[in-house]
């Protein structure tokens, strides 16, 4: 699925999309329960990107958390971010956010980011250096010690482990009233679009964009979740700083389980 199709598709459930996942939404409350934690040391005036924000639901969160936050969203999708834009003016905090429609790679080549939140993207990034370098762009805004808090579905897709986890994940999404069609989407994108991953590889291709060891502080099911420090210096990237045109494989977030 080129980036024309995976934009379209994005635009399309855009406006649909917080309501077809709201049964999901006990996991996504639960991991920004902890992610409240991860981030309480971040200073009172914190700049914070958000990528692949898509309807916004976190960056709502955390602005409630953390009144005097800064935010930058961005997403590949105008009508996501439509979305994103019309919850945090109902949220009353529009005023501290900006919106950038498009890929990491084409966001102002800026720094001075205090933290990240990345949920649910760099699993669609088939190829591990392309993983790596997505990651790296990410490191490459944060100030040394600026916080990453990233979550992916990860599992040894070769072990017993997986198929039972996996038997209870659609178990769970279907209780969740998750619609029939896209159980089947996300079984198919599970075994051909996502880089369904060991946690521990994952954890070392996010350290080797230029951050300390990830600690895991989240799993529910198949959905893991680390925060990791930025280190004082970072090695150049090979692609200029994250996803490219060609680079973003797969089907987005929104198609599949998500939290």
């Amino acid at each position: 699925m080129d980036n024309q199709a995976l934009k379209a598709l994005f635009d399309q459930q855009s406006a649909v999309y917080d309501k077809q996942w709201s049964g999901m939404a006990p996991l996504r409350d639960a991991l920004y329960l902890l992610l409240d934690s991860v981030f309480a040391g971040l200073p009172e005036n914190a700049r914070i990107l958000c990528v692949g924000v898509g309807t916004g639901v976190e960056m709502a969160h955390l602005a409630q958390q953390f009144p005097g936050w800064q935010f930058t969203a961005v997403d590949p999708s105008g009508a996501m971010l439509d979305v994103c834009r019309q919850r945090a003016k109902e949220g009353g905090f529009i005023d501290r956010c900006r919106f950038h429609e498009g890929y990491l790679d084409t966001l102002t080549d800026e720094s001075g980011y205090d933290g990240a939140t990345c949920f649910l993207v760099s699993q669609f990034l088939l190829d591990p250096q392309v993983r790596i370098d997505f990651f790296r762009g990410i490191a490459r805004r944060l100030v040394p010690g600026g916080v990453l808090a990233n979550a992916d579905l990860a599992s040894d897709t070769q072990s017993p482990a997986y198929e039972a986890l996996l038997c209870h994940w659609m178990t769970l999404m279907a209780s969740a009233q998750v619609p029939a069609e896209m159980l089947e989407r996300a079984r198919t994108a599970y075994a051909r679009d996502v880089a369904i991953l060991p946690a521990l590889q994952v954890a070392g291709l996010i350290e080797s964009a230029g951050f300390e060891a990830p600690v895991q502080f989240f799993q529910a099911g198949l959905m893991h979740g680390w925060f990791c420090p930025r280190k004082a210096e970072i090695a150049a990237d090979s692609s200029a700083g994250g996803i490219g045109e060609n680079s973003f494989v797969g089907i987005p977030e929104e198609s599949i389980a998500s939290a």
